[in-house]
């Protein structure tokens, strides 16, 4: 098997592998960083390898109270907002794909619209407030509960599945729901973890929600306390005078330890579902 290689494929494979250079050096860099000796940070030497390897900078993190319940809340609020939005979105894509629904043309333009025109951001606190949803865990979870582009695209996967599949299931005596659950569940695998993945990782990356909605420190989600770090130097017991007694704490090394805390629990689950979120993505792409 022979394999040509023309000037178009070597420019862009080069074009490509800058790109991955510079999305992962900012990402290598940080770890480096987070595992280098303090006077190593303090001399600016440590670029994308770790000098003086310790893992000082990630017990201060990890000994942080506040750092376990940041983390307890964003898994709250990412687990319980993925699943309600899975929820919403497959049950609303399911009706608008029906051809035999009623208004399905209109209902689907006004959604759309909605990716382009919004009330903005002072009108949807007024209404979280007004529904006494501020300061508590449905505030989170609740008004970014469905993405019009979200639903869209799996409008789209399930306009693609037979329809002989649901007139049989409806000889066989299933309703509507049953349909959906039975025939159009099992079959959209893909589709649901494509979308799952979507939600989970604007869940967890969810920062202006929380410094909207969340007045009590014990409802921050990750993203705040990071933000708050960030902007203080510091770590969010206040212990950042040193480590064990004469090591100083590196404010540089601290940040960076704990983004990558904060990161690297979304990043370890894509590559389980990795097969079907492409998958998902191209036949929701090119069907119609």
């Amino acid at each position: 098997m022979k394999f040509r290689i023309n000037l178009f494929s070597i420019i862009n494979g080069i074009a490509l592998l800058m790109v991955v250079a510079a999305t992962l050096y900012p990402f290598v860099h940080m770890l480096a960083v987070s595992l280098s000796s303090d006077s190593y940070v303090i001399q600016n030497t440590v670029s994308i390898w770790p000098k003086g390897f310790n893992l000082d900078m990630y017990k201060v993190v990890l000994e942080d109270s506040k750092i376990w319940a940041a983390y307890k809340n964003t898994i709250i609020y990412t687990f319980t907002g993925t699943l309600i939005s899975l929820l919403i979105t497959s049950t609303g894509a399911y009706a608008l794909s029906r051809s035999d629904m009623a208004l399905r043309k209109s209902l689907t333009m006004l959604i759309v619209v909605t990716m382009f025109f919004s009330g903005g951001m002072i009108p949807t606190f007024l209404v979280v407030r007004s529904l006494n949803l501020v300061d508590t865990v449905w505030g989170m979870v609740l008004p970014g509960a469905v993405s019009t582009w979200n639903l869209i695209l799996m409008r789209t996967f399930f306009a693609g599945i037979p329809k002989e599949l649901e007139e049989s299931g409806r000889m066989d005596g299933l309703n509507d729901i049953g349909i959906f659950a039975r025939i159009i569940v099992p079959l959209s695998k893909a589709s649901f973890a494509t979308i799952a993945l979507f939600y989970a990782v604007s869940m967890w990356n969810n920062f202006l929600g929380p410094l909207l909605y969340l007045r009590s420190s014990e409802l921050f989600p990750l993203q705040v306390l990071l933000r708050n770090m960030v902007l203080a130097g510091t770590s969010s017991s206040g212990d950042v005078t040193g480590i064990g007694g004469d090591n100083q704490i590196v404010e540089e090394s601290l940040k960076y330890a704990t983004i990558m805390v904060s990161t690297l629990p979304i990043l370890a689950v894509y590559p389980f579902i990795q097969k079907y979120f492409v998958q998902g993505a191209m036949i929701g792409a090119v069907k119609g």
